[in-house]
Parts: C-alpha cells; sequence; structure tokens
C-alpha cells in the first residue's frame, strides 16, 4: 500500500502522453479514415476504413489519383466488385498504429488479382513499395503466400496512408487485414493446413476412385475421377495455389485459369449426376435440359478464352445456380418417385456442397462477417462431397452385386425348371433322332454313291478335255515335224546322185596309182571329160545347197522338240522361276499350224517376264486362251485382209500383267459372265468340253493371281492375267 501510490504517479505520464498522441494522430487522420489498429495480434479487417474509386479510363496515376478527390468511404466489411471491372481500382486508406507493435502487415487475402501495386505516402508523396499480381511470374523470395502481403513499418504512435493500384481481369474482393508477424504466420499456418487437408482428402478420393475403375471397368467411377480432379483444381485456382505450385514460370495461364477450371469443374459434376443418377431412364425430360447447361459451360470456356471474362463469369454464376437447383430438384424426385438409393446419397453431398457455396457467397456479400469459417466452409462442403459421393458410389456396387445375385438365383431356378422340362422332351427327342438318324443315313448313303459318281464323272471330263487338248497338240506337233522331215527326206535321194557322181570321180583318181607313167596323160582327159559330162561344179554347189536344206529341217524339227519340251515341262508339279516370256514363245510355236496365213501375231513384251510359278500349268494356260483365240478368228464370217493375235506383257510394281488379245468375234456379256464356269461352251457338240477356261481360272486362282475379260460382240476379246513376280507363301503351300 505504500509504494501503489508511486507507481501511479510513474506511469501516468507515460500513459497521458501516449493517450495525447493518439489523439492528435486521430485529429490529423480524419481526412483518410485511418484504422486505429489497438492490437494486432489476430488479424484486424479494415475493409469499413478503405476508400476506393475506378478509374476505367486509366488515365490516373498514382500522383493524380491521390489528390483526385474521388475516393469513396467503403460502405461494407469487404467491398465486392461483381462484375470483372475494366480498368484500374484505386484503393486508400490510412493506419495509426496504438498496438506495440512496431513491424505490422497489410494481408489482402485474395489471390486473383492480375496486377497490384502497393504505395506508402512519404512526406506527402505516395511511394511505390512493391509490385505484383498474377500476370507475373511467382516469386517465392517476396511472396509466400498466393495473397498479396506487404510489410509495413510503423512505430507505435505513428501513422501511415496507402494505396493499392489493382488491375484485374477477375471478379475482385478486398479483404484487407492488419496484422503482426505471428498472425500473419498463423493465418498462412492455418490456410496450409486446410489447404493439404483439403487436397490429401480428394487425392485419397481420387486414387480410391481410379482404382475401382481400373477394377469394375464402370464409367462411373471414370466420370467421377474426372470431376474430382477438375473440381480440386479449380479449389486450388481459386487458393492461388494453382499459380504457385502448377504455373508459376506461366503466368499468363491466370487469365483463363479460374472460370476454364470453373466451367471444367461444372461440366464435370453434371456429366457425373448424368451418368450416376441414371437421368435419361429415371428424368427422360430432364437429360436436354442437362445437356444445355454443359453447352453454356462450353460457352464460357470459349469466351475465357477470347477473353471475354466479364460475360463468362456471368454465365457461370447463372449456370452453377441453376444447375446446382435441377440436380437437388432431381435427386429430390428420385428418391421419392423412384426410391433409387443412390439418390439419397448424392442428395445429402450435393446439400452440403451447395451450403457451402451459399456461405461462402453470403460471405462475399458482406452478410455473413468474413472469418475462418466462412474463408473454408467452401472447401469443407467440397470435401464432405466427395467423400459422400464415393460411399454413395460404393453402395451403387453393392445394390449392383445383391440385384446381380438376386438375377443368378432366378436364373438358377429357371434353368432347373429347364433342365426339367428338356428331360422330358430329351425322350421324345431320341426317339425321334433314332428314326430321323436312320432316315438320314439311308439319304447319306444315297448322296455318297451319287457324290461318287459326279466325281467320277468329272474326273473322266477332265481327262476327256486333257485328251482333247493333248490331240490337238499332237496333231499340231505331227504337222509341224512332217514338213521339215518330208524336206530332209527329198533332198536325201538328189543328194544320193551327187555323192555318186563324186565317188565315180574319186575311183578314176584312184586307178591312176596303177596305171603306168606313159598312160596317165590319157587317163587324165578322160577323167576330164567324165567332170564335165556329170558337171562336177554344178554337182557340188548342189551337193551345198542339199546339205543346207537337211541343215534347216534338222534346226526346225530341234526348234519344235524344244518348243514341246518347255511347254511339256516335266517339273510343271514343282514351283521354278522362269521367264514367262519362253512359255509364250514355245506355245506359238506348237501353234503354228493352226495359225491361219492372214494372222499377225504380235509380240510386245515390256515387262522382266521373271516370275515364280508351275510353268507347266501356264503354258497350258496360254495355249488354251491362244487357241480360243485363234478358234474365234476363224469363225469370223468376213475375214479381214490382216486379223491379228496380239501378245502384251507389262510390270505393275510386284506384278506382271499378260494381256491376250484376239480381233475374233468377240463374245455377249452373258457368255462373258459364264465362260469360267464348268462345262459351259460355245462350241458345237463334240468339239469342246467346256472345262478349258474353268481349268485357267483354277490355275490362276492357284497362284493367286486374277483374270479378267474384255469383249463385246464383233470387236474380239482381251484376256488380262494379274500374277505375282514372287509367289505368296501361303500360294507356295
Amino acid at each position: 500500500r505504500m509504494f501503489y501510490p508511486s507507481l501511479v504517479s510513474a506511469t501516468l505520464p507515460r500513459r497521458l502522453v501516449v493517450f495525447l498522441s493518439v489523439l492528435l494522430c486521430l485529429g490529423n487522420l480524419r481526412a483518410q479514415q485511418a484504422a486505429v489498429i489497438t492490437s494486432a495480434a489476430k488479424p484486424v479487417s479494415i475493409g469499413a476504413s478503405i476508400a476506393f474509386f475506378v478509374d476505367s479510363s486509366d488515365r490516373y496515376t498514382i500522383k493524380s489519383a491521390a489528390i483526385s478527390g474521388k475516393f469513396v468511404r467503403s460502405e461494407k466489411p469487404i467491398p465486392v466488385f461483381q462484375e470483372v471491372v475494366k480498368g484500374t481500382i484505386w484503393v486508400r486508406f490510412a493506419v495509426l498504429n496504438a498496438s506495440p507493435d512496431s513491424i505490422l502487415f497489410v494481408d489482402l487475402q485474395y489471390a486473383n488479382i492480375s496486377r497490384i501495386n502497393f504505395y506508402r505516402e512519404r512526406n506527402g508523396q505516395p511511394e511505390l513499395v512493391r509490385s505484383g499480381g498474377n500476370a507475373t511470374r511467382f516469386d517465392p523470395v517476396t511472396q509466400v503466400s498466393p495473397n498479396f502481403t506487404y510489410r509495413l513499418p510503423l512505430a507505435k504512435g505513428d501513422s501511415a496512408v496507402c494505396y493499392l493500384q489493382i488491375s484485374s481481369k477477375h471478379q475482385v474482393l478486398l479483404p484487407i487485414f492488419i496484422e503482426n508477424r505471428d498472425a500473419l504466420d498463423a493465418t498462412r499456418s492455418l490456410q496450409e493446413l486446410v489447404i493439404g487437408l483439403y487436397m490429401g482428402i480428394m487425392l485419397a478420393i481420387f486414387l480410391y476412385n481410379l482404382f475401382l475403375f481400373f477394377s469394375t471397368k464402370d464409367n462411373s467411377y471414370f466420370v467421377y475421377v474426372l470431376y474430382l480432379f477438375f473440381l480440386a483444381i479449380a479449389q486450388l485456382t481459386l487458393a492461388g495455389y494453382g499459380f504457385k505450385y502448377f504455373w508459376p514460370s506461366h503466368p499468363a495461364i491466370n487469365d483463363y485459369a479460374l472460370p476454364v477450371c470453373s466451367a471444367l469443374a461444372g461440366m464435370g459434376g453434371i456429366s457425373f449426376a448424368i451418368v450416376f443418377l441414371r437421368t435419361k431412364h429415371f428424368t427422360p425430360k430432364l437429360n436436354p435440359v442437362l445437356f444445355g447447361l454443359l453447352a453454356f459451360y462450353v460457352a464460357a470456356i470459349a469466351l475465357s478464352f477470347a477473353g471475354k471474362n466479364s460475360i463468362a463469369y456471368n454465365i457461370l454464376n447463372f449456370i452453377s445456380l441453376a444447375g446446382g437447383l435441377i440436380l437437388l430438384s432431381a435427386s429430390w424426385y428420385i428418391i421419392r418417385k423412384k426410391h433409387y438409393k443412390p439418390a439419397y446419397f448424392y442428395f445429402i453431398a450435393w446439400l452440403a456442397f451447395l451450403g457451402g457455396i451459399i456461405v461462402f457467397v453470403l460471405r462475399n456479400l458482406n452478410i455473413f462477417p468474413y472469418n475462418n469459417f466462412t474463408t473454408y466452409i467452401l472447401y469443407v462442403g467440397s470435401a464432405i462431397e466427395g467423400i459422400l459421393l464415393s460411399i454413395a458410389l460404393a453402395d451403387k456396387i453393392n445394390s449392383l452385386r445383391r440385384e446381380k445375385e438376386k438375377s443368378q438365383a432366378e436364373a438358377l431356378r429357371a434353368s432347373q425348371e429347364n433342365e426339367k422340362l428338356v428331360r422330358d422332351q430329351n425322350i421324345v427327342l431320341e426317339r425321334k433322332v433314332s428314326e430321323r438318324t436312320e432316315e438320314l443315313q439311308a439319304t447319306n448313303t444315297n448322296l455318297s454313291n451319287t457324290l461318287q459318281d459326279l466325281k467320277e464323272a468329272q474326273s473322266q471330263l477332265v481327262e476327256a478335255e486333257k485328251m482333247a487338248s493333248l490331240g490337238q497338240l499332237t496333231a499340231g506337233i505331227a504337222h509341224e515335224i512332217n514338213n521339215p522331215i518330208n524336206f530332209v527326206k527329198s533332198n536325201i535321194k538328189p543328194l544320193q546322185l551327187d555323192i555318186k557322181d563324186l565317188l565315180e570321180v574319186i575311183d578314176e583318181y584312184d586307178k591312176l596309182h596303177s596305171t603306168e607313167q606313159e598312160k596317165i596323160p590319157l587317163q587324165l582327159t578322160q577323167i576330164d571329160k567324165l567332170k564335165k559330162q556329170i558337171d562336177i561344179d554344178y554337182v557340188k554347189s548342189e551337193i551345198d545347197n542339199l546339205m543346207k536344206g537337211i541343215q534347216d529341217g534338222a534346226e526346225r524339227t530341234a526348234e519344235i522338240v524344244m518348243g514341246l519340251r518347255n511347254f511339256s515341262r516335266l517339273d510343271e508339279s514343282e514351283i521354278k522361276t522362269v521367264n514367262i516370256h519362253e512359255g509364250i514363245d514355245s506355245t506359238l510355236v506348237l501353234l503354228k499350224n493352226q495359225i491361219p496365213d492372214n494372222v499377225k501375231v504380235v509380240k510386245d513384251y515390256q515387262a522382266n517376264g521373271t516370275i515364280e510359278c508351275l510353268p507347266g500349268k501356264l503354258n497350258q494356260v496360254f495355249m488354251n486362251i491362244m487357241s480360243n483365240g485363234l478358234q474365234a478368228i476363224k469363225q469370223k464370217e468376213h475375214q479381214e485382209a490382216e486379223e491379228y493375235l496380239t501378245i502384251r506383257t507389262l510390270d505393275r510394281g510386284d506384278q506382271i500383267e499378260i494381256h491376250i488379245k484376239d480381233s475374233g468375234v468377240g463374245m455377249t456379256e452373258e457368255v462373258k459372265h459364264k465362260i469360267f464356269d464348268p462345262f459351259f461352251t460355245t462350241k458345237d457338240v463334240g468339239e469342246g468340253t467346256g472345262l478349258g477356261l474353268s481349268i485357267v481360272f483354277k490355275i490362276i486362282q492357284r497362284h493367286e493371281g486374277k483374270i479378267e475379260v474384255a469383249s463385246s460382240p464383233g470387236h474380239g476379246a482381251e484376256f488380262i492375267l494379274t500374277l505375282n513376280h514372287t509367289l505368296p507363301e501361303s500360294a507356295v503351300n
């Protein structure tokens, strides 16, 4: 009790000095609507103490704005600009430090500002302290948090006038707080904790449902995973953490990231509702409306990319509210009318999320206070929605499993009933099958016999065709060989006579060895007479001519034999690499006697000609087609002075084309469509079997080639064969 008065008397002057200083500063700052900070241990909102105006034409500088007199005091604790402001927002506020802290911090707890400059007035002139905004690269050194925080050194009792120059491509909120370092760290820590917990929950739900999607292949999980992804990205973008962690070096993304991510999240939510609530089945009339909302979301994205964020935000605000109410009403209708259990979970989850959105929006409208609850309720509602929808999807699986078990039980019961019916029917069927089997066996025996008869008949016809071709070929060969043989034979008799005369002269010369010396001249004179008598010079010339004729006949015979050997080829069953032109030439040699005098054979070999094939089989093809062509020429009533048979070869990449064209009578479309059918012939009875071109077709098929016919009546016919230079493996096998 003795020292108490002295303590009071000692401290009274100091308190009085501080009190008077505060009063003095209040008087000086009355024009600036100063925010008096008595304690900065917790964030102090100064929204009611700020003044602002909008410079829509960007004609003010900081100095002209400071003296413009246009600043209007805010009427709300948190100034909100619902529309995207065109131009610059100028903000002014004054701070009087009546707290024990000498270092204060200005904390603007809103991240989606494109450009922001912070000024502090010194000696009556505003000076730039720091520039920033998400239109510039994120600098983790000067900006720890996505929010905009500025250091404000201010001694106790001192005051400061500050300015903010703001321009943004997004809606702007101004939740400005003054706090000390501890309060700032606590605010940041709480924000990081909430965001971390939220992202942890969303990541866990995302991975869980992604695993279920790969396990069940249910599209509901895939759509839900997409919705979770875009919802989480939208929340991170709203809080500024998307810029901080994902694209700090690409600030241009911030121009459209928030509206685009919000639109994608909305599209994901509606798409999930369509799949999960089965709106196509339960509410078919609502489905077009939901797809219309999706179209609006797409329009909002397009407008954002086009730089029309103001219109995009208006569309997003409208369709988000309309879509939320529609989906809430739809889920309630499905619950009441359709008794679809997953809709219960959806309704509660959507209600929780909408509740968070409503509280968040009401806070931005200054109806609810700006505090931690109203700030982070959106994340809480979103997390609750994610958890409940995951539970709903799990319940859906259980429901489907129960339905499957029930359907399996029904199927088992039906199967047992069917089994009983089957047993009863089997008795009847076995009897009928036995009777029918006996009938079928008898019929099968008859069919087998008939088939065997047909095969034998077909074999006989094929052999007949071969024999006919062989007979035709033999006749041609006999005729071809007969001419040179007759020529040789006719030369033998004159050659024998000439040789006899020569031998007679030689004998006379041999007699000279036994003749006396004086009689030799006389003997030589007689020999000369003999030589003149037989005309030795003519004999020698005739011998040369006869020998040359015999040589020509022999060479012609050898040529025919060589052509025959090339044509018949004993290795026809083996695949060989041959020159196709040799086969064509040998065929023409054998057909020479069948070629009329007025027919000109034109050979135009443009291809390389080397192919893999069955040579004997292809020679049979050439023989048949050329023989038919020559017969078609002979059938013409009015023969031209020069008819023709043209053989042309062309390379077509890895294939060769062989064109065989005649100037014969041609054929109609009807005949052209049937010429490859077995037993079809246009010749008179007894002149052909109708199997020639059928065999040709099968030979070309075996080579995996193709055969085409171009013809019209009176204009001849052209057969086009297309073969591979190298036979495919399937043809070889």
